[in-house]
């Protein structure tokens, strides 16, 4: 899809209810508040910030955009320590190597200065997700997990944000044509710094409602059974409010527990939730917890 193209889909969406249509089409359950934040942020052109815990469909939301549009999804998913290199471009030393023992054999001396600028040619050049994003416009940028970033990766990509394009020594100034479908997402590990939410529209991910949640099994898992659904969820739901959980069930959770559920022969009582629990609790100390209250939920 190219520029054109991409303008063309952005005037089939003319409100936020035409985008929450188009991503139920590829999967993805929106709610009103959402769809309106994600709608607005492709139309003003500015990056969309997600907060919520893990499993609440941050990262889906960028997959789903991207298929929604039918452009590329480029994704930088973030750790302690990266920097801008990691993120933005690396150049091929081996390669760059080979050229110039190439050179060398056959007897090629020339110019120094030519022969270096050779080196720092464009086929040499590495592009890591940022650099991809801003020469492969259309497309969907997702940097996940900012929050595991530091301070000063923030500041980089503040700047980027900012003016959509990087400049490399060896090779010039690179400016992105149309600016990407910006997702960031954030477990709130720690804060993001203001600045970089100015930058941004924002919006905090909760886990869904029991309706939008049975919508989601629906939608994703069709052939599961109107009744085992329903019960899952019920029974997700409850777990999520049980206090002092370490990482309640998220949505993917949820769905596998549903897959194994029907494995099984599609039944949840109290002896098929102890047997599968591990499926939807991860951490032993939760593990615990639930199974200890697993007559209450279900019972709810």
């Amino acid at each position: 899809m190219g520029h054109a193209d991409l303008m063309d889909s952005a005037a089939d969406l003319p409100d936020a209810a035409s985008l929450a249509v188009r991503l139920r089409e590829q999967g993805y359950v929106i709610d009103d508040e959402l769809a309106t934040i994600a709608w607005l942020g492709m139309r003003l052109g500015r990056p969309l910030l997600l907060e919520g815990e893990p499993g609440t469909g941050k990262t889906a939301l960028a997959e789903a955009l991207a298929q929604a549009h039918g452009i590329p999804l480029i994704r930088l998913q973030c750790y302690e320590g990266i920097d801008a290199s990691q993120a933005l471009y690396d150049w091929d030393f081996p390669r760059q190597i080979l050229h110039l023992r190439a050179v060398e054999s056959v007897g090629g001396q020339g110019d120094l200065e030519q022969i270096e600028a050779g080196l720092f040619d464009e086929r040499f050049l590495v592009r890591r997700p940022i650099l991809q994003a801003l020469q492969g416009a259309p497309c969907v940028l997702l940097i996940d997990e900012i929050d595991r970033a530091d301070d000063e990766f923030e500041a980089f990509l503040l700047e980027v944000l900012s003016t959509w394009q990087v400049t490399i020594p060896e090779f010039g100034t690179v400016r992105a044509t149309h600016p990407p479908i910006t997702v960031l997402t954030s477990n709130r590990t720690r804060e993001v710094h203001d600045a970089l939410k100015r930058r941004c529209l924002y919006h905090w991910i909760d886990h869904p409602s029991m309706d939008r949640e049975l919508a989601i099994v629906r939608t994703r898992q069709p052939e599961v059974s109107a009744a085992l659904a329903e019960q899952c969820v019920q029974a997700v739901q409850a777990i999520r409010r049980e206090p002092g959980l370490i990482k309640p069930p998220g949505v993917a959770e949820t769905l596998d527990w549903v897959r194994a559920l029907r494995e099984l022969g599609g039944r949840l009582d109290l002896e098929t939730a102890a047997a599968t629990l591990g499926v939807a609790v991860k951490h032993r100390e939760d593990a615990q917890k639930v199974r200890a209250a697993l007559d209450r939920i279900l019972a709810r």
